[in-house]
């Protein structure tokens, strides 16, 4: 995988919460739609009185929760803050609001033009799928009986067979390949879909876990088991290489233990990310599936030698968890931390002038730094509105995690320069003055500045991860190390039960057995038995 995959030497309630208002540097925000205290009247006013913004959910004010007081309060807050999303009606529901969307499509675009790269083909299948469909294969329909949502009446009528509400697709995709499929020549055979999907989870969280989500599901058939775990080893990197070069998370991808293993595969591959609070987020599985499925629906083709074969199957799949890992890695008690390359806007432009004579000369400024950045394929937002303060609008998209500010005002004009300020360097010392206004210049400069954050929020991420990662000998550092939030990585070859013995002692599973393994003979830190591998223990979402 590269250097630079190397690692260190070895809930939410029924109801929504109030929306939250942010207390920062001496000004309020509240984040619902706004009814403005007279005050915040003009872009142009040189100090911001407290701006209050009435909330559904009542008008009982409270500060945006500090990461180190309650990580899962700052967690809610910051959604609600930033305006990613919303509580739904029904338990467990969310509604993703357009700016969550918008980060949920930067991923979209990125992975889609992978997926067609290495040969994939979008297309959709049906939500609803014959229950008899999930029955077929014995340990798919054992992992998710639990969390299946269930139709029985349609039209007013009861149903002759009870419909499920898409989980997953393997049964009903597998179905279809066996229509489609007849010869080697219809292989490979690779598609992906982006959809919704519906889990009856009990206890949930905003985009890390809730009764319906939104991901990709590739789908893929192949003659050998040989290239069908070339494809899955492909997507895992697929995951991988985007976790870093997009996301800034720099995920430990790996082998999934049998236990956490995907219910009908033969292997599960995953990228393991660690959150701010230092436990584990599984941010992207890519699966073997094997001749599970294939022997279950009978999906065959006729070799090259005129034999009848079952096909070998692979799926994975990202989900808009993802964006929760986003937020729960680069966020700090600011609001959100966005890295640039998946940041919907990555320069909001905040003009200030205090004279009515000012704003004609102010804006031509702005149109014109606005236009340039454009053309430059920068994504750039100017926020003119005039009834909310200059100091507010700062709070504002410091809360939503835009990477750069540009404040431009009358003695900015008269100079032809602009002031910037990075969103990951509170403070003076994120602030530049005099950055010139003239187009090579300043869209060099801005271009810069965005790929020093993007490798800025990647480095602090590392540092974070490598640091919170111990290398354990026996069972005791294990619950030692667990017990302090932390990962705990050893040789490990004891059994099944083993594993769910740690898990029930200390609520921590094998994230995953890394690729990137140390050299070396190992000894079980819990058998004292010759060991292959090292696995990673961890509490996860």
């Amino acid at each position: 995988m590269g250097s630079l995959l190397r690692l260190p030497s070895l809930l939410a309630p029924a109801a929504a919460r109030p929306a939250a208002l942010l207390r920062h540097r001496g000004r309020c925000l509240h984040t619902s739609p706004a009814r403005l205290c007279p005050a915040a009247t003009t872009a142009g006013a040189s100090s911001a009185a407290p701006v209050k913004m009435e909330s559904r959910g009542g008008d009982r004010e409270g500060q945006v929760t500090p990461r180190s007081t309650d990580f899962n309060a700052w967690y809610t807050d910051v959604i609600a803050a930033a305006e990613l999303a919303d509580y739904g009606p029904v338990r467990g529901t969310m509604v993703i609001r357009p700016y969550g969307y918008a980060i949920w499509e930067a991923i979209q675009d990125y992975l889609n033009v992978k997926f067609k790269e290495t040969g994939h083909s979008n297309m959709y299948f049906p939500q609803f799928i014959p229950y008899s469909f999930i029955e077929k294969e014995a340990s798919h329909v054992q992992g998710f009986s639990p969390e299946l949502a269930v139709v029985t009446i349609g039209g007013g009528k009861e149903l002759e067979e009870k419909l499920v509400v898409r989980p997953t697709s393997e049964t009903i995709v597998n179905h279809m390949f066996t229509k489609w499929i007849q010869s080697y020549r219809d292989l490979p055979l690779m598609i992906n879909q982006w959809a919704n999907v519906t889990r009856w989870e009990m206890r949930t969280k905003p985009f890390i876990r809730t009764l319906e989500f939104l991901w990709q599901e590739g789908h893929t058939a192949h003659a050998t088991l040989e290239e069908a775990e070339k494809e899955a080893m492909q997507m895992i990197d697929v995951y991988t290489k985007f976790a870093y070069e997009q996301a800034a998370i720099p995920v430990i991808p790996g082998r999934k233990s049998r236990v956490e293993t995907f219910a009908g595969a033969d292997r599960t591959y995953t990228i393991e990310a660690m959150m701010g609070d230092k436990k584990a987020l599984q941010a992207g599985t890519s699966h073997n599936l094997g001749q599970n499925f294939s022997r279950a629906f009978e999906t065959q083709f006729m070799d090259e030698n005129g034999q009848l074969e079952h096909v070998w199957q692979t799926s994975w799949a990202i989900s808009t968890r993802f964006v929760g890992g986003i937020i729960m890695t680069h966020g700090d008690d600011a609001g959100l931390m966005l890295p640039p390359r998946i940041a919907p806007i990555q320069v909001v432009i905040v003009p200030i002038w205090k004279k009515g004579d000012e704003k004609g000369v102010v804006m031509e400024a702005v149109a014109s730094v606005q236009n340039t950045l454009k053309e430059a394929g920068i994504r750039v937002k100017v926020d003119d509105s005039e009834l909310r303060t200059p100091g507010w609008k700062f709070n504002f998209y410091e809360m939503k995690g835009v990477p750069i500010r540009i404040e431009l005002g009358p003695r900015d004009v008269k100079n032809r320069s602009v002031v910037l300020s990075r969103r990951d360097v509170p403070g003076k010392q994120g602030k530049e003055f005099g950055i010139s206004m003239e187009p090579s210049i300043l869209v060099d400069h801005i271009k810069d500045r965005l790929e020093e954050i993007q490798a800025s929020l990647l480095q602090k991420a590392i540092t974070f991860r490598d640091s919170n990662i111990v290398d354990v000998n026996s069972y005791g550092e294990l619950k030692e190390v667990i017990s302090e939030g932390k990962w705990a990585r050893g040789p490990w070859s004891a059994s099944d039960a083993d594993e769910l013995k740690v898990k029930e002692e200390t609520s921590a599973t094998i994230r995953c057995f890394p690729f990137d393994q140390p050299e070396g003979a190992k000894k079980c830190f819990m058998t004292g038995n010759p060991a292959d591998e090292v696995a990673i223990f961890a509490k996860s979402y």
